[in-house]
């Protein structure tokens, strides 16, 4: 069933409501049996449904559909989504089935995966969204039955009056979708949620343990040819010339194509903005019958390759970003009093610079598109991140108009910010248009490793200033790879706590590309503050988990209205946590780190407990307590709080990416260090019970988690690690990069 059908009908829906303004719209399909004893068919699509609104079509049997065209990533939203609405409609959620929509952007908003911000901007929306349907529903029922709305009740997407009598919402569904839509409904009180909050089990879930085709690289479609692509061998190097007469004589090769010009016009244009490219370089790509064969043949493509800039390494880079702290070209993003005059007249001065290298993403599902250029078309499918930006692009690319395109989004196999960036899409739509056949292109994970998106390197000088007992003076350097923190972290703890507070930052401008990644300068930031208010803690000889209470007590009642974080919701999960990991009271030989951070809108504080085992720090468990405002799915949330902790966990303790002359150090598994299954501690995961509308959890629980590991190993040796990752490739735990 379309996502483009009965458009007119979807617009003015949005017309009659408050819907449309401001949040994220998402759509859903709910298989539901609203009637007693209806079951669920087997084929939707033989139904017969009566249009009701933008998000939900109800079948005279009571089969509810509702789309929902969010990217689904693995943050559960898919899932979590679909309870919000299924809650104020007051459906069964046993009877309920989840159908992913396609970019749509006449009736939805803000189709984007990233940010922690799905149910965020979603949360008030899709409350109405269900309310109103089920507001609607009740008074087609009571209509017929000659009564007030009010008298009646509805449960499970059954409608009872005051006689008893019930009807299902398939019974009224046609009256209720010519009723004119209420301005006003009633949203449930959370004290009466009977859904939301719940233990969900992921909708997709049978599928993706029976191996069902769900994700990008499942994708076919008949007719369709394979592609890969030859990129750059190093960043700073463009194209000069290649001879394919040995790739083109291999089996299953239908043919050796150059792309890249139109690629390339369209990055000066500024509808370009969500993608990133190596430099301007075309590239070379082989059609096949199969992804093995066009990979194989792309093997014996003899290219040649011309540095069109400079070959960059990570010692380069490291003199680039150290030279930038040392130096005085700076952006000032937060200013508070005076810190040189507070230094000026400190008693002592603490200050320390961290180390973070760049990371790949290493998504499980390297990138992979599918594209059908027509005259009259454009048929897009994969795992995208940003689908509507993306469509934008293609049709800037294409000099096409925007409405050509049907964008169908499959199930990712992980994104962290990779797949914000459209960069691989207009690969496959380039030489879809080249060749005009329907093409799906294939990245092997050795492109994904060494010619894609990065985290950046980035360094953080810290110096504090101690007078009397107290923190007077704070300041914060940043030297980054291409970009800067966003203009929202300069604002979160410890602003507004000091008095004399300021962050600068400044920038190398590099040919490797970058872009974001899970938690995007949080996930380092973090380590580097929560580990230097440590060792403030110890420089001054007071309690390291009173010291961030004693700061938080500060920010309360500020009328600062750039402060981003609440002191109050950041102390009570500290003392939630402090109560919880059991902190100070544990065995001899198990060492505590404590951390603290807010980002993404949610609280969080972890406690890693921690052993040495021959030499090497072992994370035997870490407590985390968050506070997201209301738990949607707490089974999913479950899981976003401990696969943000054991990723933050890997990447910490061995996340590397070097690059030698352009060229990336490492290109698969075998030599990228990751955490490895017997290595993922125990997580002990708590959430703060409170009625305050829900915020992200797809990222936060990973920034915090590296301070408190180093926190850990402080404890148990003494050695105060400054930079990442913590263990080397050997698994020696290296003390030449510590204090």
């Amino acid at each position: 069933m379309s996502t483009k059908k009965n458009t007119i009908d979807r617009r003015s829906f949005f017309r009659s409501t408050a819907l449309a303004g401001g949040g994220m719209i998402i759509g859903f399909n709910f298989f539901t049996a609203c009637k007693p004893t209806v079951e669920p068919p087997v084929d939707l699509s033989l139904l017969n449904y009566n249009d009701f609104n933008a998000f939900i079509k109800i079948a005279d049997n009571g089969a509810v559909t509702i789309y929902a065209p969010n990217p689904e990533i693995g943050q559960g939203v898919k899932t979590s989504m679909p309870m919000i609405i299924a809650e104020e409609l007051s459906v069964a959620w046993e009877n309920v089935h989840v159908v992913q929509g396609g970019l749509d952007t006449d009736v939805f908003e803000r189709q984007i995966a990233g940010g922690s911000e799905s149910i965020k901007h979603g949360w008030e929306p899709l409350r109405q969204t269900g309310a109103t349907a089920r507001q609607m529903l009740v008074s087609a029922a009571a209509a017929r039955w000659g009564v007030d709305a009010s008298e009646c009740s509805v449960s499970n997407g059954v409608i009872t009056n005051s006689k008893g009598e019930t009807l299902g919402y398939g019974d009224v569904a046609k009256e209720a979708a010519t009723l004119e839509v209420p301005k006003d409904v009633s949203l449930k009180d959370p004290k009466d949620y009977t859904i939301i909050g719940k233990d969900i089990q992921n909708v997709d879930i049978d599928e993706i343990i029976t191996g069902k085709p769900l994700f990008g690289v499942d994708y076919k479609q008949e007719g369709m040819v394979f592609a890969s692509v030859l990129r750059p061998p190093a960043f700073g190097k463009i194209l000069d010339s290649f001879d394919a007469t040995e790739a083109k004589a291999m089996p299953g090769v239908i043919d050796v194509i150059e792309i890249g010009a139109k690629a390339n016009s369209l990055m000066s244009n500024k509808k370009a903005n969500w993608t990133v490219q190596l430099a301007k370089s075309n590239k070379v790509v082989v059609i096949a019958k199969t992804t093995w064969e066009a990979m194989k043949a792309k093997k014996a493509i003899k290219a040649t390759w011309t540095n069109a800039s400079p070959m960059e390494s990570t010692a380069f880079h490291d003199e680039q970003l150290l030279g930038l702290l040392d130096g005085k070209e700076f952006n000032t993003m937060r200013k508070d009093g005076d810190v040189e005059k507070a230094f000026a007249d400190s008693d002592e001065i603490l200050e320390r610079t961290y180390e973070s290298p760049f990371l790949p993403h290493n998504c499980m599902e390297p990138m992979n598109f599918y594209a059908n250029i027509t005259d009259k078309k454009i048929h897009l499918s994969g795992p995208i991140q940003t689908p509507e930006p993306t469509a934008v692009m293609v049709a800037a690319m294409l000099d096409r108009d925007v409405s050509e395109i049907d964008l169908d989004m499959t199930r990712m196999g992980g994104g962290f910010g990779r797949r914000l960036y459209s960069d691989f899409v207009l690969e496959a739509v380039e030489i879809s248009d080249a060749i005009r056949k329907p093409v799906k292109m294939v990245s092997s994970r050795e492109d994904d490793m060494t010619t894609g998106v990065y985290r950046p390197a980035i360094k953080y000088r810290i110096k504090a200033g101690i007078k009397d007992g107290k923190i007077t003076g704070y300041h914060l350097k940043e030297a980054a790879i291409n970009g800067n923190m966003y203009g929202l972290i300069p604002n979160f703890f410890p602003a507004g706590a000091l008095e004399n507070y300021q962050v600068d930052v400044a920038n190398y401008k590099s040919n490797i590309t970058t872009g974001a990644w899970r938690a995007p300068f949080t996930n380092f930031l973090a380590y580097a503050e929560q580990s230097f208010f440590d060792e403030l803690a110890e420089l001054m000889e007071v309690d390291l988990v009173q010291l961030r209470l004693d700061l938080l007590q500060k920010v309360k009642g500020t009328t600062d209205e750039k402060i981003q974080y609440s002191a109050e919701r950041m102390e009570k999960v500290i003392h939630k946590c402090v109560e919880k990991s059991n902190w100070g009271k544990t065995a001899e030989d198990v060492y505590q780190g404590f951390s603290a951070y807010y980002c993404h809108n949610s609280h969080v504080a972890e406690v890693a407990d921690v052993m040495m085992e021959n030499g090497i720090p072992v994370v035997k468990k870490v407590t985390c307590v968050v506070d997201c405002g209301i738990v949607v799915n707490r089974l999913g949330a479950l899981n976003q709080v401990e696969g943000g902790v054991i990723d933050g966990i890997g990447h910490a303790m061995y996340g590397n990416m070097e690059f030698k002359d352009g060229m990336p150090q490492v290109a698969n598994f075998d030599k990228y260090r990751l955490v490895r299954a017997n290595e993922a501690p125990k997580v002990e995961a708590f959430f703060m019970e409170n009625d305050i509308a829900p915020t992200g959890l797809g990222e936060p629980t990973l920034p915090p988690v590296g301070a408190a590991i180093a926190n850990a190993i402080k404890a148990a040796t003494g050695v105060r690690i400054l930079k990442q990752p913590f263990v080397s490739n050997t698994e020696v735990f290296d003390n030449s990069l510590s204090v």
